[in-house]
C-alpha cells in the first residue's frame, strides 16, 4: 500500500527546519511531499538544499488549507494520502498502525491518530485530541478537548474506535475516497473542513477512525493563532455551510434558527469581553452565510445520515452541567 505524507507550507520555514527532521527520519515507508502555497520566505530554498529527497509542489498562490491540498493532491499518486501540519511532530512507527488499519478494514477511509500538545507533551492537544464529534448544533469538540479544557492523557483514550470526525492537523485518508468526494470545500479555504469532508464521507457509509497507536505531536495555532479575527469568521461561517450541506433535511431549518441565536449570544459574549472585532467577525460570517445558503443548499446529496451526534448540546453539557471531561458526558445525567 504505497503512502504519500503531505505537508502544506505557507512562510513556513522555521517551522519546517523544526519539524520535517522527526517526518522524513520515521517516515521511510513513504514518499515526503511538501506543497508550498506561493511562500515568500526561504521556504522552498531551504528544502532545495537540506532536504533534496522531499518532493516539492508549488501552488501559484496563497490558496489556504482547502484548495492548496486540492490543487496539489491532484499530481500525487498513491493509496493513502496522510496529511500533516507543518507543526506535527511525529514518532516512532506512526505509519504502521494506520496503514494495518486501512489494510484490514476496507470501509475505513479517514483515520486520525492520537493527537498530542508539543508544549505540554503529556496533554491531547485542541486540533484533535483524540477524535471528534460534533453535537445537535453543529459545535465540534473532542475526545480529550470540550472547548478550552484539555485532558491530561492518562491512556483514558488508549483504544482504536469510530469517530465522527479527524482533525485536518494529522488526517490521514484513502486517495480514491478523497478524489471521490471531490475533497475539501474549497470556499471554506481554512478551518472545519475536515470535519466537512469527514460528514460527506460519513454520508457516504464510510468509517472514520481514531488509531492510539499511532502518536504525534501538535503545536497548534502556528499559521493562525486562536484569538486572531479571522478564525472567528472562518470558524462560525463555514460550520452554518457545512449545516447547510449535511443535515439531515428534516432538521435544517430548526438547527440552523437555533445556530443562530446561539451565535448571537457568542457574539454579546464577545462585547462584553471587549472583544467588538470578533463580534464584527460573527456578524461578518453571517452576511457571507446568506450568500452562500443558495449554493450551498445545491450541494446537498441525496443521503443524510439522521443520526449524526450522540450528546444533544455541548454549549449545554459544559457551561450549564460543568462536564469537561468527555467520558463524563455519558455519566452525568
Amino acid at each position: 500500500m504505497e503512502i504519500a505524507v503531505v505537508i502544506l507550507n505557507w512562510n513556513g520555514m522555521l517551522l519546517l527546519e523544526k519539524f520535517l527532521p522527526s517526518i522524513v527520519e520515521y517516515s521511510t515507508e513513504a514518499t515526503v511531499y511538501v506543497v508550498d502555497n506561493a511562500s515568500t520566505d526561504d521556504s522552498v530554498s531551504f528544502l532545495e538544499v537540506f532536504y533534496p529527497s522531499v518532493k516539492i509542489i508549488k501552488n501559484d498562490s496563497n490558496l489556504g488549507f482547502a484548495s492548496g491540498y486540492n490543487e496539489s493532491l491532484k499530481y500525487i499518486k498513491a493509496d493513502i494520502y496522510a496529511l500533516v501540519n507543518s507543526d506535527i511532530e511525529v514518532t516512532k512507527n506512526w505509519l504502521q498502525p494506520i496503514l494495518s488499519t486501512f489494510e484490514k478494514e476496507p470501509k475505513t477511509a479517514i483515520i486520525q491518530p492520537k493527537i498530542l500538545d508539543f508544549k505540554q507533551k503529556q496533554y491531547f492537544e485542541y486540533a484533535g485530541a483524540a477524535g471528534g464529534y460534533i453535537d445537535q448544533y453543529g459545535y465540534p469538540y473532542c475526545r480529550g478537548r470540550i472547548f478550552e479544557t484539555l485532558e491530561k492523557d492518562n491512556g483514558q483514550h488508549n483504544d482504536n474506535c469510530e469517530i465522527f470526525w479527524a482533525s485536518g492537523a494529522c488526517f490521514f485518508i484513502r486517495s480514491q475516497v478523497y478524489h471521490d468526494l471531490n475533497g475539501f470545500d474549497g470556499e471554506f479555504f481554512a478551518h472545519q473542513e475536515e470535519i466537512d469532508l469527514c460528514w460527506r464521507a460519513r454520508n457516504k457509509r464510510f468509517i472514520i477512525k481514531y488509531n492510539s497507536q499511532s502518536v504525534v505531536y501538535h503545536v497548534g495555532g502556528a499559521t493562525l493563532q486562536q484569538g486572531h479575527p479571522m478564525k472567528t469568521f472562518l470558524n462560525f461561517r463555514n460550520s452554518l455551510l457545512m449545516l447547510t450541506k449535511n443535515l439531515p433535511k428534516s432538521k435544517l431549518y430548526k438547527i440552523l434558527l437555533v445556530r443562530m441565536l446561539l451565535d448571537a449570544v457568542a457574539g454579546i459574549q464577545f462585547l462584553v469581553k471587549g472583544k467588538p472585532t470578533h463580534l464584527w467577525a460573527i456578524l461578518k460570517a453571517h452576511w457571507s452565510f446568506y450568500g452562500f445558503f443558495k449554493v450551498y443548499y445545491g450541494k446537498r446529496t441525496e443521503f443524510q445520515q439522521q443520526q449524526y451526534y450522540n450528546v444533544k448540546s455541548i454549549v449545554y453539557s459544559y457551561y450549564i452541567r460543568k462536564v469537561i471531561v468527555f467520558n463524563d458526558l455519558f455519566r452525568i445525567k
